[in-house]
């Protein structure tokens, strides 16, 4: 289930970039480039940059990089750090992707990382997903647990959904959600996906 599950996020999150027309996107929380590497492959992407604390994740990427075809891995740059501190240079991009990140990130730091991709690079397209804690009793997740050690939290979808509207209604996007991986009646699917484009004309950096 977990790898037809990780194909239904990447196969989503692939639509929606290409249904916009973006030709730069920023892979926020890239890991060993599961996504980046499809986002590469794709034509019409021009430029990609993915961006990880894993020293480890980065340097299992630049090996696979190696292996592709050379105008694939041109379009690639890779940067070590956390992007809770923007760079300038990456602003102005127009997508940015944050696959099954935000839940590891401590929940204090959540208005950073806010600030950062929704205020600071602002990129036109933010898709966002992360597990539904919904759907943990289908799975045998027990109440005091997550499904991931490494999880600083799980949201249920009126937690994802608020936290969504929210960002949209500070920074001037619409935020659209979808389930992933099926869709219980009641419970949703096990994966969630937040779509936030911008409809106002960012302000500059502070």
């Amino acid at each position: 289930m977990t790898t037809d599950l990780h194909e239904a996020r990447f196969a989503a999150v692939l639509d929606i970039v290409l249904a916009s027309g973006a030709r730069t996107v920023l892979d926020l929380g890239c890991g060993d480039g599961a996504l980046l590497l499809r986002l590469a492959e794709t034509p019409g992407i021009e430029r990609i940059v993915g961006i990880d604390q894993s020293p480890s994740a980065l340097a299992a990427l630049r090996r696979k990089l190696e292996t592709v075809p050379a105008p694939v891995a041109a379009k690639v740059s890779l940067r070590e750090g956390t992007y809770a501190k923007p760079d300038p240079c990456f602003s102005g991009f127009d997508a940015a992707v944050m696959v099954e990140t935000i839940e590891h990130i401590d929940p204090e730091r959540l208005s950073a990382i806010e600030h950062a991709v929704f205020a600071a690079l602002a990129p036109a397209l933010v898709v966002v997903t992360t597990p539904n804690a919904d759907f943990n009793p289908l799975l045998g997740v027990p109440d005091h647990r997550m499904r991931h050690p490494d999880h600083r939290f799980e949201w249920g979808r009126a937690r994802f959904g608020a936290w969504a509207s929210g960002v949209a209604r500070r920074h001037g996007y619409r935020a659209v959600l979808h389930d992933l991986g099926g869709s219980h009646p009641v419970l949703g699917g096990p994966s969630q996906m937040a779509v936030l484009r911008r409809t106002a004309t960012p302000s500059s950096p502070t």
